[in-house]
Protein backbone atom coordinates (compact mmCIF):
# COMPACT_ATOMS: atom_id res chain seq x y z
CA UNK A 1 0.00 0.00 0.00
CA UNK A 2 1.37 3.83 -1.07
CA UNK A 3 2.38 5.43 2.17
CA UNK A 4 0.98 9.02 2.84
CA UNK A 5 3.64 11.74 3.13
CA UNK A 6 3.69 15.01 4.87
CA UNK A 7 5.86 17.87 4.13
CA UNK A 8 7.52 20.85 4.85
CA UNK A 9 8.77 23.72 1.72
CA UNK A 10 11.01 26.64 2.75
CA UNK A 11 9.76 29.05 0.36
CA UNK A 12 11.93 31.80 -1.20
CA UNK A 13 10.89 34.37 1.33
CA UNK A 14 11.47 32.66 4.55
CA UNK A 15 8.05 31.09 4.81
CA UNK A 16 7.09 27.48 5.02
CA UNK A 17 4.77 25.60 3.13
CA UNK A 18 2.73 22.21 4.63
CA UNK A 19 1.18 19.97 2.68
CA UNK A 20 0.03 15.91 2.53
CA UNK A 21 0.08 13.90 -0.68
CA UNK A 22 0.45 9.94 -1.45
CA UNK A 23 2.81 10.76 -4.19
CA UNK A 24 5.50 13.37 -3.10
CA UNK A 25 7.86 12.74 -6.56
CA UNK A 26 4.87 14.11 -8.63
CA UNK A 27 3.80 16.84 -5.92
CA UNK A 28 7.22 18.61 -6.14
CA UNK A 29 7.16 18.97 -9.70
CA UNK A 30 3.89 20.63 -9.50
CA UNK A 31 5.51 23.17 -6.81
CA UNK A 32 9.06 23.84 -8.65
CA UNK A 33 6.53 24.18 -12.20
CA UNK A 34 4.54 26.96 -10.33
CA UNK A 35 1.06 24.80 -10.50
CA UNK A 36 0.30 25.21 -6.87
CA UNK A 37 -0.78 28.73 -5.77
CA UNK A 38 0.67 29.31 -2.35
CA UNK A 39 4.71 28.10 -3.88
CA UNK A 40 3.98 29.70 -7.31
CA UNK A 41 4.72 32.97 -6.16
CA UNK A 42 7.51 32.23 -3.51
CA UNK A 43 9.91 30.04 -5.89
CA UNK A 44 12.16 28.67 -5.75
CA UNK A 45 11.33 26.21 -3.21
CA UNK A 46 13.32 23.58 -1.03
CA UNK A 47 11.76 20.17 0.25
CA UNK A 48 13.04 20.44 4.49
CA UNK A 49 11.45 17.41 5.77
CA UNK A 50 8.95 14.92 5.19
CA UNK A 51 7.37 12.02 7.38
CA UNK A 52 4.90 9.04 6.24
CA UNK A 53 2.12 7.84 7.68
CA UNK A 54 0.25 4.11 7.05
CA UNK A 55 -3.15 6.42 6.14
CA UNK A 56 -4.86 9.26 4.50
CA UNK A 57 -6.57 10.44 7.85
CA UNK A 58 -3.15 10.25 10.23
CA UNK A 59 -1.09 12.29 7.64
CA UNK A 60 -4.52 15.00 7.15
CA UNK A 61 -4.90 14.73 11.31
CA UNK A 62 -1.10 15.34 11.47
CA UNK A 63 -0.78 17.93 9.01
CA UNK A 64 -3.49 20.27 10.79
CA UNK A 65 -1.68 19.99 14.04
CA UNK A 66 1.62 21.72 12.62
CA UNK A 67 -0.04 23.93 10.72
CA UNK A 68 -1.01 25.59 14.01
CA UNK A 69 2.91 25.53 15.59
CA UNK A 70 4.97 28.25 16.10
CA UNK A 71 7.60 28.86 13.78
CA UNK A 72 10.26 28.00 16.63
CA UNK A 73 8.29 24.76 16.93
CA UNK A 74 8.29 23.96 13.06
CA UNK A 75 11.94 24.69 12.86
CA UNK A 76 12.78 22.29 15.85
CA UNK A 77 10.81 19.32 13.96
CA UNK A 78 13.04 20.29 10.81
CA UNK A 79 15.81 19.72 12.48
CA UNK A 80 14.92 16.75 14.07
CA UNK A 81 15.15 17.73 17.49
CA UNK A 82 11.84 16.42 19.41
CA UNK A 83 13.17 17.30 22.64
CA UNK A 84 12.75 21.39 21.57
CA UNK A 85 9.70 20.23 20.24
CA UNK A 86 8.49 18.70 23.39
CA UNK A 87 9.50 22.02 25.43
CA UNK A 88 7.70 24.15 22.74
CA UNK A 89 4.60 22.33 22.86
CA UNK A 90 1.74 23.58 24.32
CA UNK A 91 -1.12 21.02 24.06
CA UNK A 92 -1.28 18.01 26.67
CA UNK A 93 -2.87 15.58 24.61
CA UNK A 94 -1.50 13.25 22.91
CA UNK A 95 -0.15 13.76 19.15
CA UNK A 96 -1.59 12.27 15.93
CA UNK A 97 -0.59 9.35 14.73
CA UNK A 98 3.17 9.59 14.42
CA UNK A 99 5.06 9.23 11.08
CA UNK A 100 6.68 5.82 10.39
CA UNK A 101 9.40 7.85 8.81
CA UNK A 102 10.55 11.29 9.68
CA UNK A 103 13.53 12.53 7.47
CA UNK A 104 15.41 15.45 6.32
CA UNK A 105 17.52 15.04 4.09
CA UNK A 106 17.03 11.38 4.26
CA UNK A 107 17.88 11.09 8.01
CA UNK A 108 15.33 8.82 9.91
CA UNK A 109 13.73 9.54 13.04
CA UNK A 110 10.73 8.85 15.46
CA UNK A 111 7.95 11.28 17.24
CA UNK A 112 7.11 10.91 20.73
CA UNK A 113 3.04 9.82 21.08
CA UNK A 114 2.63 12.97 23.87
CA UNK A 115 3.91 16.78 24.16
CA UNK A 116 4.08 18.27 27.58
CA UNK A 117 3.52 22.10 28.49
CA UNK A 118 6.10 24.59 27.29
CA UNK A 119 7.84 26.32 30.42
CA UNK A 120 6.97 29.96 31.67
CA UNK A 121 10.83 31.18 30.99
CA UNK A 122 9.73 30.26 27.36
CA UNK A 123 6.62 31.70 27.69
CA UNK A 124 7.67 34.80 28.30
CA UNK A 125 10.25 35.03 25.39
CA UNK A 126 7.54 34.18 22.87
CA UNK A 127 5.44 36.87 24.15
CA UNK A 128 8.42 39.44 23.91
CA UNK A 129 9.13 37.93 20.17
CA UNK A 130 5.06 38.94 19.49
CA UNK A 131 5.06 42.29 21.09
CA UNK A 132 7.88 42.59 19.10
CA UNK A 133 6.79 41.57 15.47
CA UNK A 134 5.03 44.76 14.26
CA UNK A 135 8.78 46.11 14.38
CA UNK A 136 10.60 43.57 12.58
CA UNK A 137 6.94 43.69 10.10
CA UNK A 138 8.38 47.71 9.51
CA UNK A 139 11.88 47.33 9.07
CA UNK A 140 11.05 44.65 6.75
CA UNK A 141 9.20 46.67 4.76
CA UNK A 142 11.52 49.81 4.96
CA UNK A 143 14.47 47.44 3.45
CA UNK A 144 11.86 46.57 0.89
CA UNK A 145 11.98 42.99 1.95
CA UNK A 146 8.31 42.59 2.17
CA UNK A 147 6.56 43.05 -1.32
CA UNK A 148 3.45 41.50 -2.99
CA UNK A 149 3.33 39.02 -5.75
CA UNK A 150 5.46 40.47 -8.20
CA UNK A 151 3.50 41.61 -11.22
CA UNK A 152 0.11 42.15 -8.83
CA UNK A 153 0.74 46.10 -8.66
CA UNK A 154 1.08 46.03 -12.79
CA UNK A 155 -1.91 43.43 -13.35
CA UNK A 156 -3.94 45.76 -11.59
CA UNK A 157 -2.82 49.18 -13.17
CA UNK A 158 -2.75 48.42 -16.98
CA UNK A 159 -3.31 44.76 -17.21
CA UNK A 160 -5.33 43.32 -20.34
CA UNK A 161 -9.32 42.76 -19.05
CA UNK A 162 -8.56 39.32 -18.17
CA UNK A 163 -5.35 39.34 -16.08
CA UNK A 164 -6.38 42.91 -14.64
CA UNK A 165 -9.37 41.51 -13.08
CA UNK A 166 -7.75 38.53 -11.69
CA UNK A 167 -5.27 40.86 -10.39
CA UNK A 168 -8.09 42.90 -8.46
CA UNK A 169 -9.75 39.69 -7.08
CA UNK A 170 -6.02 38.47 -5.75
CA UNK A 171 -5.17 41.79 -4.36
CA UNK A 172 -8.49 42.00 -2.67
CA UNK A 173 -7.73 38.63 -1.20
CA UNK A 174 -5.00 39.84 -0.05
CA UNK A 175 -6.24 42.70 1.63
CA UNK A 176 -8.53 40.35 3.40
CA UNK A 177 -6.28 38.31 4.66
CA UNK A 178 -5.16 38.37 8.90
CA UNK A 179 -2.08 36.55 8.28
CA UNK A 180 0.84 38.99 9.54
CA UNK A 181 2.85 38.62 6.49
CA UNK A 182 -0.15 39.32 3.96
CA UNK A 183 -0.74 42.36 6.00
CA UNK A 184 2.56 43.58 5.31
CA UNK A 185 2.21 42.70 2.20
CA UNK A 186 -1.00 44.47 1.98
CA UNK A 187 0.15 47.62 3.16
CA UNK A 188 3.00 47.94 0.41
CA UNK A 189 0.68 46.75 -2.63
CA UNK A 190 -1.95 49.47 -1.20
CA UNK A 191 1.18 52.45 -0.94
CA UNK A 192 2.00 51.58 -4.08
CA UNK A 193 -1.49 52.00 -5.86
CA UNK A 194 -2.35 55.07 -3.75
CA UNK A 195 -1.28 57.56 -6.38
CA UNK A 196 -3.76 55.85 -8.81
CA UNK A 197 -6.98 56.14 -6.66
CA UNK A 198 -9.30 59.14 -5.62
CA UNK A 199 -10.53 59.28 -9.50
CA UNK A 200 -14.01 57.94 -9.24
CA UNK A 201 -17.26 58.15 -7.62
CA UNK A 202 -17.87 56.02 -4.69
CA UNK A 203 -21.77 55.48 -4.80
CA UNK A 204 -23.03 54.07 -1.31
CA UNK A 205 -26.38 52.21 -1.55
CA UNK A 206 -27.49 50.73 1.61
CA UNK A 207 -31.68 49.44 2.40
CA UNK A 208 -33.64 47.27 4.12
CA UNK A 209 -33.48 42.93 2.57
CA UNK A 210 -35.83 43.27 -0.04
CA UNK A 211 -35.94 46.32 -1.36
CA UNK A 212 -34.63 45.43 -4.68
CA UNK A 213 -30.95 46.69 -4.29
CA UNK A 214 -29.10 44.00 -6.36
CA UNK A 215 -31.61 44.47 -9.27
CA UNK A 216 -31.10 48.40 -9.26
CA UNK A 217 -27.54 47.99 -9.36
CA UNK A 218 -27.46 45.64 -12.42
CA UNK A 219 -29.80 47.95 -14.23
CA UNK A 220 -27.63 51.01 -12.99
CA UNK A 221 -24.53 49.57 -13.83
CA UNK A 222 -25.69 48.27 -17.54
CA UNK A 223 -27.08 52.26 -18.03
CA UNK A 224 -23.62 53.77 -16.54
CA UNK A 225 -21.66 51.32 -19.17
CA UNK A 226 -23.94 52.35 -22.09
CA UNK A 227 -22.31 56.09 -21.25
CA UNK A 228 -18.85 54.89 -21.48
CA UNK A 229 -18.48 54.15 -17.69
CA UNK A 230 -16.25 51.77 -16.31
CA UNK A 231 -18.21 50.71 -13.01
CA UNK A 232 -17.46 48.09 -9.91
CA UNK A 233 -19.70 46.61 -7.48
CA UNK A 234 -18.66 45.77 -4.15
CA UNK A 235 -21.22 44.12 -2.36
CA UNK A 236 -21.69 42.60 1.29
CA UNK A 237 -23.33 39.67 2.44
CA UNK A 238 -23.99 39.05 5.99
CA UNK A 239 -22.00 36.14 8.17
CA UNK A 240 -24.35 33.46 9.88
CA UNK A 241 -23.90 33.94 13.80
CA UNK A 242 -24.52 29.82 14.04
CA UNK A 243 -21.52 28.44 11.02
CA UNK A 244 -19.91 31.94 10.75
CA UNK A 245 -20.60 31.33 6.46
CA UNK A 246 -21.89 33.32 4.05
CA UNK A 247 -23.69 32.22 0.93
CA UNK A 248 -22.52 35.83 -1.05
CA UNK A 249 -25.71 35.39 -3.56
CA UNK A 250 -25.84 38.98 -4.49
CA UNK A 251 -23.19 38.64 -7.84
CA UNK A 252 -25.64 35.79 -9.36
CA UNK A 253 -28.80 38.59 -9.42
CA UNK A 254 -26.64 40.57 -11.84
CA UNK A 255 -26.61 37.96 -14.89
CA UNK A 256 -25.70 40.76 -16.63
CA UNK A 257 -23.80 43.06 -15.72
CA UNK A 258 -21.66 40.24 -13.70
CA UNK A 259 -20.31 38.96 -17.72
CA UNK A 260 -19.90 42.31 -18.85
CA UNK A 261 -15.93 43.24 -19.68
CA UNK A 262 -16.60 46.64 -18.62
CA UNK A 263 -17.55 45.61 -14.83
CA UNK A 264 -16.24 44.10 -11.70
CA UNK A 265 -18.34 42.50 -9.23
CA UNK A 266 -16.75 41.47 -6.03
CA UNK A 267 -19.12 40.05 -2.91
CA UNK A 268 -17.43 39.81 0.27
CA UNK A 269 -18.97 38.65 3.69
CA UNK A 270 -19.20 40.86 6.54
CA UNK A 271 -17.32 38.74 8.75
CA UNK A 272 -19.39 39.74 11.94
CA UNK A 273 -18.04 43.36 11.14
CA UNK A 274 -20.93 45.96 12.11
CA UNK A 275 -22.30 49.02 9.76
CA UNK A 276 -23.46 47.25 7.14
CA UNK A 277 -19.82 46.44 5.19
CA UNK A 278 -16.88 44.52 5.40
CA UNK A 279 -13.91 44.98 7.36
CA UNK A 280 -12.04 45.95 4.15
CA UNK A 281 -14.61 47.66 2.17
CA UNK A 282 -12.45 50.62 2.09
CA UNK A 283 -9.42 49.39 0.72
CA UNK A 284 -10.94 47.03 -1.96
CA UNK A 285 -13.04 50.31 -2.79
CA UNK A 286 -8.65 51.46 -3.72
CA UNK A 287 -8.26 49.13 -5.87
CA UNK A 288 -11.04 48.96 -7.98
CA UNK A 289 -10.13 52.79 -8.82
CA UNK A 290 -6.56 52.26 -9.45
CA UNK A 291 -7.36 49.64 -11.85
CA UNK A 292 -9.88 52.40 -13.45
CA UNK A 293 -13.27 51.94 -12.68
CA UNK A 294 -14.78 55.33 -12.50
CA UNK A 295 -17.64 54.33 -10.47
CA UNK A 296 -17.32 52.27 -7.70
CA UNK A 297 -20.88 51.28 -5.68
CA UNK A 298 -20.66 49.68 -2.46
CA UNK A 299 -24.08 47.80 -1.77
CA UNK A 300 -24.60 46.75 1.88
CA UNK A 301 -26.10 44.15 3.70
CA UNK A 302 -29.83 44.66 4.18
CA UNK A 303 -29.86 47.01 7.48
CA UNK A 304 -32.22 48.72 9.77
CA UNK A 305 -31.74 52.00 11.46
CA UNK A 306 -28.47 51.97 12.75
CA UNK A 307 -25.98 50.43 10.38
CA UNK A 308 -24.58 53.79 8.90
CA UNK A 309 -20.45 52.86 8.02
CA UNK A 310 -21.17 53.00 4.16
CA UNK A 311 -22.08 56.98 4.69
CA UNK A 312 -18.60 57.01 6.15
CA UNK A 313 -16.50 55.93 3.17
CA UNK A 314 -18.48 57.12 -0.09
CA UNK A 315 -19.37 60.28 -1.99
CA UNK A 316 -22.79 59.71 -2.15
CA UNK A 317 -24.89 57.91 -0.01
CA UNK A 318 -28.33 56.81 -1.51
CA UNK A 319 -31.02 54.81 0.72
CA UNK A 320 -33.56 52.81 -0.74
CA UNK A 321 -36.66 52.34 0.86
CA UNK A 322 -40.46 50.82 0.03
CA UNK A 323 -43.73 52.09 -0.22
CA UNK A 324 -45.53 52.01 2.79
CA UNK A 325 -42.73 51.12 4.82
CA UNK A 326 -44.02 53.07 7.58
CA UNK A 327 -45.55 56.19 8.52
CA UNK A 328 -44.48 60.09 9.21
CA UNK A 329 -43.30 59.40 12.64
CA UNK A 330 -41.30 56.49 11.27
CA UNK A 331 -39.76 59.04 8.67
CA UNK A 332 -38.41 61.09 10.90
CA UNK A 333 -36.75 58.78 12.86
CA UNK A 334 -32.66 59.44 13.40
CA UNK A 335 -30.16 57.14 12.17
CA UNK A 336 -29.77 56.31 8.58
CA UNK A 337 -32.02 58.27 7.05
CA UNK A 338 -30.71 61.75 8.85
CA UNK A 339 -27.10 60.70 6.37
CA UNK A 340 -28.73 59.80 3.18
CA UNK A 341 -27.87 62.42 0.44
CA UNK A 342 -30.81 60.63 -1.79
CA UNK A 343 -33.61 58.67 -1.37
CA UNK A 344 -34.83 56.11 -3.55
CA UNK A 345 -38.71 55.25 -3.23
CA UNK A 346 -37.98 51.64 -5.05
CA UNK A 347 -41.09 49.06 -6.86
CA UNK A 348 -43.20 52.45 -7.04
CA UNK A 349 -45.14 50.61 -9.76
CA UNK A 350 -46.58 48.07 -7.93
CA UNK A 351 -48.57 50.96 -5.51
CA UNK A 352 -48.33 53.93 -7.47
CA UNK A 353 -50.52 56.21 -4.39
CA UNK A 354 -48.24 54.57 -1.69
CA UNK A 355 -45.38 55.40 -3.45
CA UNK A 356 -46.42 59.15 -3.76
CA UNK A 357 -47.19 59.45 -0.21
CA UNK A 358 -44.15 57.91 0.89
CA UNK A 359 -42.32 60.20 -1.26
CA UNK A 360 -43.87 63.52 0.21
CA UNK A 361 -43.60 61.86 3.90
CA UNK A 362 -39.64 61.43 3.19
CA UNK A 363 -39.56 64.81 1.50
CA UNK A 364 -40.84 66.39 4.27
CA UNK A 365 -38.93 64.44 7.03
CA UNK A 366 -35.11 65.35 5.63
CA UNK A 367 -36.12 69.23 5.20
CA UNK A 368 -37.13 68.62 9.11
CA UNK A 369 -34.02 66.81 9.96
CA UNK A 370 -31.95 69.25 7.26
CA UNK A 371 -33.24 72.59 9.68
CA UNK A 372 -32.28 70.71 13.21
CA UNK A 373 -28.91 71.09 13.81
CA UNK A 374 -27.72 71.25 10.39
CA UNK A 375 -27.68 74.26 9.28
CA UNK A 376 -25.89 73.55 5.96
CA UNK A 377 -28.72 72.38 4.40
CA UNK A 378 -30.65 75.57 5.03
CA UNK A 379 -32.82 75.65 1.67
CA UNK A 380 -31.83 78.90 0.36
CA UNK A 381 -27.94 78.30 -0.32
CA UNK A 382 -28.47 77.40 -3.85
CA UNK A 383 -24.67 75.96 -3.96
CA UNK A 384 -25.36 73.17 -1.56
CA UNK A 385 -27.20 70.25 -2.40
CA UNK A 386 -30.30 69.26 -0.20
CA UNK A 387 -31.48 65.66 0.45
CA UNK A 388 -33.96 64.53 -2.50
CA UNK A 389 -36.38 61.92 -2.42
CA UNK A 390 -37.22 59.77 -5.79
CA UNK A 391 -39.45 57.49 -7.42
CA UNK A 392 -38.99 53.95 -9.60
CA UNK A 393 -38.89 50.85 -10.57
CA UNK A 394 -35.45 48.99 -10.75
CA UNK A 395 -37.40 45.70 -12.49
CA UNK A 396 -38.54 47.94 -15.09
CA UNK A 397 -36.18 50.45 -15.52
CA UNK A 398 -37.98 53.11 -14.55
CA UNK A 399 -36.49 55.92 -13.06
CA UNK A 400 -32.48 54.90 -13.62
CA UNK A 401 -31.53 57.77 -15.66
CA UNK A 402 -33.48 60.33 -13.18
CA UNK A 403 -31.36 59.29 -10.71
CA UNK A 404 -28.21 59.47 -12.46
CA UNK A 405 -28.75 62.71 -13.41
CA UNK A 406 -29.48 63.73 -9.99
CA UNK A 407 -26.16 61.76 -8.87
CA UNK A 408 -24.52 64.19 -11.68
CA UNK A 409 -25.60 67.07 -9.90
CA UNK A 410 -24.45 66.29 -6.31
CA UNK A 411 -21.23 65.57 -7.78
CA UNK A 412 -20.74 68.50 -9.52
CA UNK A 413 -22.44 70.95 -6.40
CA UNK A 414 -19.86 68.96 -3.66
CA UNK A 415 -16.93 69.43 -5.96
CA UNK A 416 -17.38 73.13 -6.58
CA UNK A 417 -18.33 74.01 -3.36
CA UNK A 418 -14.96 72.25 -1.44
CA UNK A 419 -17.69 69.57 0.82
CA UNK A 420 -16.05 66.56 -1.45
CA UNK A 421 -12.86 67.02 -0.93
CA UNK A 422 -13.24 68.27 2.68
CA UNK A 423 -15.80 64.86 3.21
CA UNK A 424 -12.57 62.80 1.85
CA UNK A 425 -10.45 64.08 3.96
CA UNK A 426 -12.73 63.32 7.30
CA UNK A 427 -12.96 60.26 5.90
CA UNK A 428 -9.22 58.98 6.09
CA UNK A 429 -9.02 60.01 9.22
CA UNK A 430 -12.34 58.01 10.12
CA UNK A 431 -10.47 54.81 8.45
CA UNK A 432 -7.48 55.44 10.20
CA UNK A 433 -8.78 55.62 13.59
CA UNK A 434 -11.40 52.41 12.35
CA UNK A 435 -7.79 50.65 11.56
CA UNK A 436 -6.54 51.43 15.06
CA UNK A 437 -9.38 50.37 16.83
CA UNK A 438 -8.93 46.65 14.85
CA UNK A 439 -5.85 46.75 15.25
CA UNK A 440 -6.45 46.40 19.21
CA UNK A 441 -8.82 43.97 19.04
CA UNK A 442 -6.68 41.69 16.93
CA UNK A 443 -3.38 42.48 19.47
CA UNK A 444 -5.85 41.71 22.50
CA UNK A 445 -7.12 38.53 21.25
CA UNK A 446 -3.80 37.38 19.99
CA UNK A 447 -2.01 38.04 23.90
CA UNK A 448 -0.45 34.36 24.63
CA UNK A 449 -1.52 35.67 28.51
CA UNK A 450 -5.08 37.07 27.38
CA UNK A 451 -5.27 33.22 25.90
CA UNK A 452 -4.32 31.39 28.27
CA UNK A 453 -6.31 33.22 31.32
CA UNK A 454 -9.50 33.60 29.09
CA UNK A 455 -11.31 30.62 29.17
CA UNK A 456 -11.25 30.50 33.53
CA UNK A 457 -12.53 33.80 33.28
CA UNK A 458 -15.44 33.28 31.12
CA UNK A 459 -16.33 30.22 33.13
CA UNK A 460 -16.09 32.33 36.26
CA UNK A 461 -18.22 35.23 34.97
CA UNK A 462 -20.64 32.45 33.49
CA UNK A 463 -21.39 31.02 37.30
CA UNK A 464 -21.66 34.47 38.74
CA UNK A 465 -17.66 33.85 40.07
CA UNK A 466 -16.06 37.12 38.97
CA UNK A 467 -18.10 40.62 37.97
CA UNK A 468 -18.11 40.68 34.01
CA UNK A 469 -16.26 44.46 34.66
CA UNK A 470 -13.57 42.87 36.95
CA UNK A 471 -12.77 40.15 34.25
CA UNK A 472 -12.54 42.37 31.47
CA UNK A 473 -10.20 44.98 33.93
CA UNK A 474 -8.03 42.07 34.42
CA UNK A 475 -7.87 40.69 30.81
CA UNK A 476 -6.53 44.32 29.47
CA UNK A 477 -4.25 44.29 32.41
CA UNK A 478 -2.71 41.29 31.17
CA UNK A 479 -2.50 43.12 27.32
CA UNK A 480 -1.09 45.93 28.43
CA UNK A 481 -3.81 47.73 27.19
CA UNK A 482 -5.56 49.51 30.78
CA UNK A 483 -3.95 51.24 33.17
CA UNK A 484 -2.15 49.67 36.16
CA UNK A 485 -1.20 45.63 36.24
CA UNK A 486 -2.22 42.38 35.96
CA UNK A 487 -1.24 41.74 39.55
CA UNK A 488 -3.55 44.41 40.43
CA UNK A 489 -6.24 42.65 38.38
CA UNK A 490 -5.73 39.37 39.69
CA UNK A 491 -6.38 41.21 43.23
CA UNK A 492 -9.17 42.52 42.36
CA UNK A 493 -10.81 39.81 41.24
CA UNK A 494 -9.73 37.62 44.76
CA UNK A 495 -11.84 41.09 46.43
CA UNK A 496 -14.72 40.20 44.15
CA UNK A 497 -14.73 36.22 44.52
Amino acid sequence: MRPFHVYFLRCSDGSYYCGHTDNIDSRMQQHYAGDIGYTSTRKPVELVWQGEFETREGAIAFEQQVKGWSRAKKEALIAGDWGLVQELAKSRTPAPQAPMDISKSGAAGSAPARLRQAQPERDRARIERDRAQPERDRARIERGEVQPEKGLVAGVLQGDARTQRRAIAKAITLLESTRADHRAQADVLLNDLLPHTGRSFRLGLSGVPGVGKSTFIEVLGLHLIEQGHRVAVLTVDPSSTVSGGSILGDKTRMEKLSVHERAYIRPSPSSGTLGGVAEKTREAMLVCEAAGYDVVVVETVGVGQSEVAVAGMTDMFALMQLPNAGDELQAIKKGVMELADLVLINKADLDAAAATRAQAQITSSLRLLGQHGNPANAHHDATRWHPQVLQLSALHGQGVAAFWAAAGTFHRLQEANGQLAARRRQQSLAWMWERIEAGLRLSFRDHPLVQARLAALCEDVVKGAVVASVAARELLALSGHARGNAADAVGSVGEAS
